[in-house]
């Protein structure tokens, strides 16, 4: 009999991060260990605040499959005992680890994936003033591809003054579900001047039917609307990218499906995270090798991290140790 465990974790950022209607002050979630009395398995769970999770409605979930999972379950098993969201993510990347563990094979061999380094967005949050964001993207100078969280506030003075203070960097965009479809049709035209890559969620979910069939001059991609593959059928037409999130798909193992079959349908990849460490973000990192654009710096936000977590050198991921994670 497996021994398994789950409890609250919470660590606080250097700032508070705002999104769309939204500020954090900590990143917290769960962190689920399972342990076969010699190797042990370890993963974490942010869960999807958009849907309702929080870590108590997480551990809560835990705690009504803990029996199941003291008897030993697949990762295929555990598709059908929970649905998508934090507590099967932390679940399924603690079951990736045990089998690393135990086999002793990295979580590069057990896919079949190959890792190189990646450069991820660094993300600069929501602040009141277009000058106050733009002061923000001028501090991260060593960060070549910003990530600019904005809302429906006069969004265009916002990117043209981060793109006067950063005419040196990439840029993409996160609305968060925050615009209409005639703001966003009336903002488009002007964006291409500021050589934006990528617009991400600008609609709500429940909107972004008119986007169907919609030519935007710079690509859209799904957040909040594909959070895994059951949603493919629904946003086809709509977006040319998806981003992927294990907290949205439940885990690595929905991950890696959802990335096959996004790819099969001609979609782009980009690889998210709700916030997080390491532990959280090691898992993103093998599908980060799969996808076109990374956003994977949640350790970068925090005032802490695991010690022997991921390594950042500025805007360049490194592979972790197996000896962490995987």
């Amino acid at each position: 009999m497996l021994k398994v465990s789950a409890h609250i974790e919470s660590w606080e950022y250097k700032q508070p991060f705002r999104i769309n209607n939204k500020e954090f002050k900590c990143s917290t979630g769960i962190v689920v260990e399972i342990s076969d009395g010699i190797h042990r398995g370890m993963g974490e769970g942010q869960g999807v605040f958009y849907i309702g999770e929080t870590p108590e409605t997480m551990l809560e979930q835990f705690n009504e499959v803990v029996a199941e999972l003291r008897q030993g379950i697949s990762r295929q098993k555990l598709l059908t005992l929970l649905p998508p969201g934090g507590t099967r993510n932390a679940i399924d990347c603690a079951l990736w680890d045990l089998e690393c563990k135990r086999t002793n094979k990295t979580i590069w061999q057990l896919t079949g994936i190959k890792p190189k380094e990646q450069t991820t967005v660094f993300t600069i949050g929501l602040e009141d003033t277009p000058q106050a964001m733009a002061a923000k993207a001028a501090e991260a100078s060593q960060y070549s591809l910003l990530k600019i969280k904005l809302n429906g506030n006069n969004p265009l003075a916002y990117l043209k003054a981060i793109r006067a203070a950063r005419p040196d960097a990439r840029l993409v965009v996160d609305a968060n579900e925050g615009w209409s479809f005639k703001q966003l049709s009336e903002i488009l035209p002007q964006c291409i001047g500021l050589e934006l890559e990528m617009i991400e969620q600008p609609l709500p979910k429940t909107e972004d039917k008119q986007l169907e069939n919609f030519c935007s001059p710079i690509m859209l991609a799904a957040d909040e609307s594909c959070l895994d593959s059951s949603d493919l059928a629904e946003i086809e037409g709509r977006y040319k990218m998806i981003n992927i999130k294990l907290d949205k798909t439940g885990g690595l193992t929905e991950a890696l499906n959802l990335a096959k079959q996004a790819r099969a349908k001609g979609y782009k990849l980009m690889v998210g995270n709700m916030s997080g460490t390491s532990l959280s973000i090691a898992p993103s990192f093998v599908i980060a090798q799969l996808c076109d654009l990374v956003d994977i710096d949640g350790p970068l936000l925090l005032k802490h991290d695991h010690a022997n977590g991921l390594s950042y050198d500025y805007g360049t991921v490194k592979c972790f140790d197996s000896s962490f994670w995987g």
